[in-house]
C-alpha cells in the first residue's frame, strides 16, 4: 500500500510530544517509517521565578504542529490527512499541573526544571523510604502543602503536561504507567501506584488544606497497548480548529519523553539503556535487581510496561553549548564571515575532537538551572581553568561538550561502580547527537560502554509515542510490546555503534576529577 492509500485509508499512526524546545507530530506507516512530520519551537519562560509554559502556548503548540502535519501530508501525498488508526501524545515528564473541579488551572505550570521542592523532596524520601527528586508531582504538591499555599484546599486534580493534552483531546484523566512513574513511586508488582506510599503520604497531610485522599487526585493508569480514549468533537476540533481531522480516533496511554525514548531505541528489557540529550541530559537503565540502597542522584521510574528503571536525569546539557558557539558564530559574523549554524557546530565539534583529552584542565559548568545530581541550587553557568592551561579553542570545544554529560557521568558511576549495574547496550538519541562525532564518542568515554546510535535516532519521542499507539492498535493477542518492538520495529534497522577509546576514558576521568572537586565553588557562586 502507497503512503497515499495509507493515509487516504485511514491506517496511518500520529505521535505528537511535547519537547522543551520543540513540539513535534509525526504520521508513520504500516512498516513504522515515518511519513511526515509537523512543528513547532516554543520556549519555557521564567515567571516569577518559576520556569513555566502558558496553557495557551500549549494549545498553539499543538494545534500548529497538527497543522504544519497536515499541511505537509497535503503537499507531499496529495490527500488531506482526516483520520488514523491510532494517536499517541507525549510530553516532558514530572512538573505541577494543578486543577480546580471546574478544571481551572490554579496556578502556573511547574516543569520539571524547577528546583523549588528541596524540603518536601527530603520529607517524601524519608517518609516512604524511596527517592523523590525535586521535579516529581508528588514533591511540588507536599511543597505547596508545607507553604500553605492558597489553592492547596481547591485542588480536584493533578496531572502531567502529556495527561493534561490527552485530557483535552479525550476527556479521559488517565496517564501511561511510565509517565505515571514520575508523578508518584509505582508498585511493580501492580503496575499501579504504591498503595503503602500512597497512605502515608495521606498521614503526612492529615490536619492540611488538602481535602482530598491523593488516590483522589491522580490520574487513572492504563497499560501499554489498552486504549486510552478516542478523540471527541470538541477535542478534533481544539486539534484542528478547521474541522477536517476527525473524532473518533483511539489514543494510547499519554507517555513521558523518557519512556518514548525507550520505546524509539528498543532499550525497554534488562540490562539495556538508552540516553536522551537534549535541554535536558538522562539515562534509563533497566533494572535486573532492586538496588540495595536509595540513592538521592538515581531516580526509580518505569518503561511503558511498568518495569522498573533506574534514571539519572540532569537539568542541563546543550544550553550552555548553543549560548558558546552562538558567540563563535557571532564572532565570525562581525568579521564578516557568515556561517550557516549547522556547519558552524560541525566545525566545532570537529574542533572538540581535536582537543586535549582532559581539555588541559579547562572545566566547564553547564548550569542554566539548578542540578540536583550534584547538588547546585541553582543555574550558574561557570568555566574554570589553570592559570597554565592551554586556552585555545580545541580545549575550550571539548571542555564545552563533555560539560553536556559531566552531571549524568556522575550520576551513572553510581549505578556502575556502587551498584555494579551491567550495562550491555545503550543507544542514544536527542539533539545532542545530531553530530554524533564527537558527541558519541565521548558519551561512550563517559560511561565506559559502547554507544549505539539507531538510523531513527532523529525521530526521537514523537516516533516513540507513534510506536506505542502502533502497538496499541497492530498487536497481536498476548504479544509483548517487547515483542512487537523486536520483530516488528527494530528487527533490520540500521544502527552505527562506537566503544570506547581508552585515552577518551582517561582523558574524561581526569577531567571529572577536576569538575568534582570544583563542585564547592560553583555552588558558593549561586545565589540563594
Amino acid at each position: 500500500m502507497t503512503g497515499t492509500e495509507l493515509i487516504k485509508s485511514g491506517k496511518a499512526i500520529i505521535g505528537i510530544e511535547f519537547g522543551s524546545t520543540r513540539i513535534k507530530a509525526v504520521l508513520i506507516g504500516e512498516d513504522h517509517a515515518p511519513l511526515a512530520s509537523g512543528v513547532f519551537d516554543w520556549q519555557n519562560e521564567l515567571l516569577d521565578g518559576v520556569w513555566t509554559y502558558s496553557l495557551e502556548s500549549v494549545k498553539t503548540g499543538l494545534q500548529t504542529s497538527f497543522a504544519d502535519l497536515m499541511k505537509n501530508v497535503e503537499s507531499q501525498y496529495g490527500v488531506k490527512l482526516e483520520t488514523a488508526a491510532g494517536f499517541g501524545l507525549s510530553a516532558m515528564m514530572h512538573g505541577y499541573l494543578a486543577f480546580d473541579s471546574n478544571d481551572e488551572l490554579l496556578v502556573p505550570f511547574r516543569t520539571w526544571r524547577n528546583t523549588m521542592t528541596a524540603e518536601a523532596a527530603d520529607r517524601l524520601t524519608d517518609a516512604f523510604d524511596f527517592n523523590i527528586p525535586q521535579r516529581w508531582s508528588v514533591a511540588h504538591l507536599y511543597q505547596a502543602v508545607l507553604n500553605k499555599e492558597p489553592h492547596v484546599g481547591r485542588i480536584a486534580f493533578i496531572t502531567t503536561l502529556a495527561g493534561y493534552v490527552h485530557y483535552l483531546l479525550t476527556g479521559k484523566k488517565v496517564i501511561g504507567a511510565g509517565d505515571a512513574s514520575g508523578i508518584f513511586p509505582i508498585d511493580p508488582a501492580t503496575c499501579n501506584y504504591d498503595s503503602d506510599m500512597l497512605a502515608r503520604f495521606d498521614t503526612l497531610a492529615s490536619g492540611t488544606e488538602l481535602t482530598h485522599k491523593l488516590a483522589e487526585l491522580l490520574p487513572v493508569i492504563v497499560g501499554a497497548g489498552e486504549c486510552a480514549g478516542t478523540l471527541t468533537e470538541a477535542g478534533a476540533l481544539l486539534l484542528d480548529p478547521t474541522g477536517t481531522f476527525r473524532p473518533g480516533v483511539p489514543f494510547c496511554p499519554p507517555e513521558g519523553d523518557a519512556q518514548t525514548g525507550m520505546a524509539a531505541t528498543n532499550s525497554i528489557t534488562p540490562r539495556t539503556g538508552n540516553v536522551s540529550a537534549g535541554t535536558s541530559i538522562f539515562s534509563m537503565i533497566v533494572l535486573e535487581n532492586k538496588l540495595s540502597a536509595v540513592h538521592r542522584e538515581i531516580d526509580i521510574v518505569t518503561t511503558p510496561c511498568g518495569a522498573p528503571v533506574a534514571m539519572v536525569h540532569c537539568n542541563s546539557c546543550t544550553s550552555d553549548l548553543d549560548a558558546w558557539f552562538g558567540l563563535f558564530g557571532g564572532l565570525l559574523s562581525e568579521a564578516g564571515v557568515e556561517m550557516p549554524k549547522g556547519k558552524l557546530y560541525d566545525m566545532l565539534y570537529s574542533l572538540a575532537a581535536e582537543g586535549a583529552p582532559d581539555c588541559d584542565g579547562i572545566i566547564s559548568y553547564n548550569y542554566y538551572a539548578g542540578e540536583p545530581v550534584t547538588d547546585v541550587k541553582n543555574g550558574t553557568p561557570l568555566i574554570m581553568r589553570s592559570p597554565d592551561s592551554a586556552m585555545n579553542i580545541r580545549n575550550f570545544a571539548r571542555s564545552l561538550v563533555y560539560s553536556c554529560v559531566a552531571s549524568l557521568k556522575a550520576g551513572m558511576d553510581i549505578l556502575t561502580e556502587q551498584e555494579h549495574v551491567k550495562l550491555e547496550r545503550i543507544y542514544a538519541h536527542g539533539g545532542f547527537f545530531k553530530t554524533p562525532h564527537p558527541t558519541q564518542d565521548f558519551l561512550a568515554a563517559a560511561l565506559g560502554a559502547d554507544v549505539t546510535l539507531m538510523q531513527t535516532a532523529g525521530e526521537g519521542g514523537a516516533w516513540g509515542i507513534a510506536l506505542l499507539a502502533a502497538y496499541m492498535s497492530n498487536k497481536e493477542d498476548g504479544e509483548s510490546l517487547e515483542a512487537y518492538l523486536s520483530k516488528r520495529v527494530f528487527a533490520d534497522m540500521k544502527e552505527s555503534t562506537v566503544s570506547p577509546k581508552q585515552e577518551d576514558i582517561d582523558g574524561i576521568n581526569a577531567y571529572m576529577k577536576k569538575y568534582i572537586s570544583g563542585l564547592p565553588a560553583v555552588r558558593a557562586s549561586v545565589s540563594e
